[in-house]
């Protein structure tokens, strides 16, 4: 299966070409990484592993709906049964 991706990288000094991406390494920082000190690396590890959990599962969304991922996930399961059943 040939799916012909190329790649398309933003210019030297241009985060505005990639706003998204910029938008949620900032967010990380300032929620996850410059939330205190991390005395290690294991620690920074595990610190990371709890906010990527918080923010997969349990942080609404607004481009969700202001739903959790849980909870759209839940509703898109929800939806797709009852189309089933037609």
């Amino acid at each position: 299966m040939d799916l012909r991706i190329a790649l398309d990288y933003i210019q030297s000094g241009k985060p505005t070409q990639n706003a998204y991406a910029e938008s949620f390494n900032g967010k990380f920082r300032d929620v996850c990484l410059n939330a205190g000190w991390l005395r290690n690396l294991w620690e920074a590890r595990r610190r990371i592993a709890e906010w990527r959990e918080e923010y997969n599962s349990f942080r609404p969304h607004s481009s969700l709906g202001n739903m959790t991922p849980r909870e759209f996930v839940a509703a898109l399961t929800a939806a797709e049964k009852a189309v089933l059943q037609i």
